[in-house]
């Protein structure tokens, strides 16, 4: 038994290093094209998060042919989404009372570029007026057209809360 696990062990060694060092040179070996599209990719999502109350940054944010899929599986378009951001905007000024705001930041951020498409997913965490904390696993398909990224494709998903012991 013990000459049996000492091969597996040394295996299961050689295969972690190996992946951990693969990781590492494709890390090493991104083009500074590639490199310019992560970090233009994550200051526009910083950037939308921050202003993410703003019909002006959802019309920047959203490219007109957007097919977005919410977390309860509803599909939406650029129009539905700046129609029921504009709604929105009228009645918060309508009754200012509820001045209180959800604040949205995004962590465990990767991007792939292809050229003049990338592809995004992060973990969004929504911290909620009242106080409750949501998670969401969110990817994105952004073209970049006449020299600015706009997004093609969304696919919310909550995170499902852990299971009470």
């Amino acid at each position: 038994m013990f000459n049996k696990r000492i091969p597996q062990a040394i295996s299961m060694i050689l295969l972690i290093s190996a992946l951990a060092g693969s990781d590492a040179a494709a890390q090493a070996t991104k083009s500074p094209a590639a490199r310019q599209t992560e970090h233009e990719i994550t200051t526009l999502l910083k950037e939308f998060l921050a202003n993410v109350d703003k019909v002006e940054m959802h019309d920047r944010f959203w490219a007109e042919d957007l097919i977005y899929t919410s977390g309860a599986g509803v599909v939406r378009s650029k129009a539905d989404i700046l129609k029921n951001m504009r709604e929105s905007a009228k009645m918060a000024t309508a009754d200012p009372k509820d001045a209180k705001k959800d604040t949205y930041t995004a962590e465990d951020i990767t991007v792939r570029a292809y050229g003049d498409l990338a592809v995004l997913n992060f973990k969004l965490v929504q911290n909620a007026a009242d106080g409750k904390t949501n998670y969401f696993r969110n990817s994105g398909t952004f073209a970049k057209r006449n020299g600015k990224w706009q997004v093609i494709n969304w696919q919310a998903t909550r995170v499902a809360e852990p299971e009470k012991k």
